[in-house]
Order: structure tokens, then C-alpha cells, then sequence
């Protein structure tokens, strides 16, 4: 909710959050492509029970086509997955860790309720979106890990590049070694760079051909999307204030 000054108060989530939140948890494991229903009702349950009396799986049938009836041992099938989808579900995870790791440096580098507030909060909700990328991944038999970590293309030369918005090295190591309102400063730059980066990774997942098209994907990509952007602003007002 907004405060006097009209800005979102950081000592609770924003509306963005609790809905990624959600998502991230009803998500987790539901099948995309394969509807299955149980039939529970009393007088359906007793139609549909099998010779050992455990219940039928249902498959519905297309318009105009029959159900058919499963095995009790089917178990949902996660859709297929893209090439470009795993490869954001795997660059995002490293990606969102450097952020994790950024918040870390807060309690010991700076006394500022405002950073403390929005380090909680990126922390927390980063930390979540990680388990969520690798469940995700995990169930589609695919690795968590990126086969370069942290590397994202080549540049001119050949070389490979940090994924979009991510800190170098040096500025990592600017970051440790800053304290008091030099480390707000750095701090607030650096993640609305991260969290820019992230915005490029998520325009660049949707346009990829075929990519972004799992529906516990699209959810979660687009909530990560519209989350981190209201962040963006309030770091960028936190800024601004500290001028």
C-alpha cells in the first residue's frame, strides 16, 4: 500500500510479489497439456471404481470426442519444454543468486532502514523464484546449472559476456568494500542494473520462436517481469531521495 508520500511501503510485499508467491506454490508441479480429473461424487465414484475398488482416472476427451479411462499408476506428464527455456530457467537461477548475494552484504555494510527494507524483500522473493527454476527444471529432467555459469554470450572477440544487467567482477568487489551511504548508493545502482538485466533475459525468452509457451513459465516469467519493474521504481525514488 502506498504511504504519505505515495511510495510503496518496503516493509510489505507488493501486490506483484504475493502473486508470484502464489503462483510459484500452486504452479510448482501442475501439468499443462494433460487434464486429469478423479471422480469423487458419491454416485459417479461408484460407477467409475475399478475391480480393486481405487478410483479411475479420467482423461476428458476433445469436443465431441469420449473420455478415457487411465491406469491408477498415471502420473502427469510436465509439456515440453524449449531449448530457449531452459536456457532462461538456468541463466535466471545464476542470475538472481548474484543478486541473492548482493543482499547479503546489508547487514553488516550499511544502517539504512529503507536498503535494509528492499534487500529483505528482493531476498526473499529471489530466493523463492530459485527453488521454483529448479523444481521447474528438475521435473523436465533438465540440469540447474548453466554449462558456462554467469557467461551469457560472445562478444566481438570471442569472449564470453555476463548475462544481461549482471555486476562485474569489479564492481562486486566496489560493493564489498563500500560501507554507510557510499554502499546505499552502490547498492541501489547496482540491482536496478541487475533488475534491468533481468527485464532484457525476459523480453529476450519471448522472443524466441516456440519459447515461453509452458504455462507455469509464462506465469511465473511474466510475475517476474511486472515484479521486478515496481522494484526498479522504488530503488529509483530511494535514489533520488539520497541526492
Amino acid at each position: 500500500m502506498p504511504d504519505m508520500k505515495g511510495r510503496l511501503r518496503l516493509d510489505s510485499p507488493s501486490l506483484a510479489h504475493k502473486s508470484r508467491t502464489s503462483r510459484i506454490l500452486t504452479h510448482a508441479f501442475l501439468d499443462s497439456t494433460l487434464t486429469v480429473a478423479l471422480c469423487f461424487a458419491p454416485a459417479a465414484a461408484h460407477a467409475r471404481q475399478s475391480a480393486t475398488g481405487s478410483p479411475v482416472i479420467v482423461q476428458p476427451g476433445a469436443p465431441g470426442a469420449p473420455s478415457k479411462n487411465l491406469p491408477p499408476s498415471t502420473t502427469p506428464t510436465p509439456p515440453r519444454a524449449s531449448q530457449a527455456d531452459i536456457d532462461f530457467m538456468q541463466g535466471m537461477i545464476m542470475h538472481h543468486q548474484q543478486a541473492v548475494e548482493m543482499t547479503a552484504l546489508i547487514p553488516s555494510h550499511t544502517e539504512d532502514k529503507d536498503v535494509r527494507a528492499i534487500g529483505a524483500r528482493i531476498s526473499r522473493s529471489q530466493s523463492d523464484e530459485i527453488n521454483f527454476m529448479k523444481r521447474w527444471l528438475v521435473a523436465r529432467g533438465q540440469s540447474t546449472s548453466m554449462g558456462m555459469p554467469g557467461m551469457h554470450d560472445m562478444d566481438n572477440n570471442g569472449k564470453p559476456m555476463l548475462m544481461p544487467g549482471m555486476l562485474t567482477p569489479a564492481q562486486m568487489e566496489a560493493l564489498r568494500n563500500a560501507r554507510g551511504a557510499e554502499f546505499d548508493r552502490l547498492f541501489l545502482t547496482g540491482m536496478i542494473q541487475h533488475h534491468g538485466g533481468a527485464l532484457v533475459m525476459v523480453k529476450e525468452l519471448f522472443d524466441s520462436p516456440g519459447a515461453g509457451q509452458d504455462a507455469d513459465l509464462f506465469d511465473f516469467v511474466t510475475d517476474v517481469d511486472s515484479g521486478q519493474r515496481a522494484e526498479i521504481r522504488i530503488m529509483e525514488n530511494m535514489l533520488k531521495e539520497k541526492q
